[in-house]
């Protein structure tokens, strides 16, 4: 790390008074402008052009992964659907397993290093897809997209939350998502027009995928931020991780609920309107871009605008309106038909907006609530919690709904409410300054 980066550290650490106090500073001067100048200026607040440029590489390939790999295995390969989700599958669980270990590796000083092997994680597997043919290969490109991709999460929060504190902080992370939701649909864009040119595009696009990551990797490495020594310490002399820690494992179970809201807009809105309200699958795409469109426009806004509330508080409410939401799909259905539809496209706003506060306050709370020496097993259990819920949720959403729209409503609505009152009685507490 350069002597200035390092010198910004230390003193970031070693006077948290000061530290807060310019942090109030620079968070009402973020506060006061708007539109991509401040979006550009928050995504280059942690590391600069260079780890934004990682961002981008992040958000594209984000879209990318799930259309792109699935259409490579079946469209070049010309491997069974089935095999191809099993190992797709296969990916997304190594992820899973690896991320309490990126967290530790995290916890013992490595900041930007994890972040640039979750990129060159991902550009092996794109050069493992070309070389590939047939389905042992293909499965471990799926494995090492899939560990790339898990980890990611985890190891952006520990470089954002070590160049940044307090509410620059959320207000980064916030613009990171932002980023991150207008990437994916770039992304599933590209993985449409390739397969749509036929199997030696959707090839280049591989061969393209993996120079991009490695070169992004290379710019995030040489950014070389580690955390200050001081913290490094702390970590190597903790004993028992005490009240924190337990508080933030009772937060990423109270998570688990929250987390399936990803997949009821991909899984249980286009089953609902397409099986059982016979709409068009026009409604479930507009739904989708709709809520797109609103997370890249109210995500960092939001933040902003929340930024004197408590992140606890936030969060619960943030359950309170998802449960409301999932009341309001139910209601809607019951009306069937072309009316029906249209009430599920009105309830998706009221949705989109609980997904918002609960994207915005839920890792900003555990980056502003966990010890600096604990960062990354704070944050790699809560990206646990997150993925094993999105990893349960299709079946889940799935079952639900064959018995009945009333069940998965029901039962998702119920859950939702029980997260945020744990969220509420159970959550941590935010340490000072953060």
């Amino acid at each position: 790390m350069s002597l200035i980066r390092e010198k910004s550290v230390h003193d970031r650490t070693a006077d948290p008074a000061r530290t807060a106090a310019s942090d109030n500073r620079t968070d009402n001067r973020t506060a006061a402008r708007t539109g991509p100048a401040a979006l550009l200026g928050l995504l280059t607040a942690a590391g600069g052009p260079r780890y934004a440029t990682a961002l981008v590489v992040d958000a594209v390939g984000g879209g990318l992964l799930r259309p792109f790999l699935l259409l490579y295995g079946i469209g070049v390969l010309h491997l069974r659907a089935g095999a191809v989700g099993l190992a797709l599958s296969a990916g997304m669980v190594a992820g899973l397993l690896v991320v309490p270990l990126t967290g530790r590796w995290i916890d013992r000083g490595a900041r930007t290093l994890p972040a640039a092997v979750t990129l060159v994680l991902r550009a092996a597997g794109a050069f493992t897809l070309l070389a590939a043919d047939g389905l042992p290969l293909f499965a471990a490109a799926a494995v090492l997209f899939g560990t790339g991709s898990q980890s990611w999460p985890t190891t952006h929060t520990a470089v954002v939350s070590t160049l940044t504190a307090g509410r620059l902080r959320d207000a980064a992370l916030a613009a990171g998502r932002s980023l991150r939701n207008a990437g994916m649909g770039a992304g599933a864009l590209l993985a449409t027009v390739a397969v749509a040119s036929g199997p030696q595009v959707i090839r280049a696009l591989a061969g393209v995928t993996a120079v991009t990551c490695l070169v992004a990797a290379a710019l995030v490495a040489s950014l070389r931020v580690r955390a200050p020594q001081r913290v490094v310490e702390q970590a190597r002399a903790a004993g028992p991780t005490g009240e924190p820690l337990r508080r933030i494992t009772l937060l990423s179970l109270a998570n688990l609920p929250y987390a399936f809201c990803a997949d009821v807009l991909e899984v249980a809105l286009p089953a609902l309107l397409v099986l059982r309200l016979h709409a068009s699958p026009a409604w479930s795409s507009g739904v989708f871009v709709g809520n797109t469109v609103l997370v890249i426009a109210l995500q960092l806004a939001l933040v902003l605008r929340l930024a004197k509330r408590s992140r606890r508080a936030v969060l619960a409410s943030a359950g309170v309106v998802l449960s409301v939401s999932y009341l309001g799909f139910w209601a809607a259905g019951s009306l069937g038909g072309t009316p029906g539809a249209v009430g599920v496209a009105a309830v998706a706003v009221l949705y989109t907006l609980g997904e918002i506060l609960y994207t915005g306050s839920g890792p900003a709370l555990v980056a502003a609530s966990a010890p600096p020496h604990l960062l990354g097993r704070a944050v790699a259990r809560w990206e646990l919690s997150t993925g094993v819920g999105r990893a349960a949720a299709p079946a889940a959403l799935t079952a639900l709904l064959a018995v009945g729209p009333g069940t998965l409503w029901g039962v998702l609505a119920a859950a939702t409410a029980i997260g945020a009152a744990a969220v509420l009685r159970l959550g941590p507490v935010e340490q000072p300054h953060g």
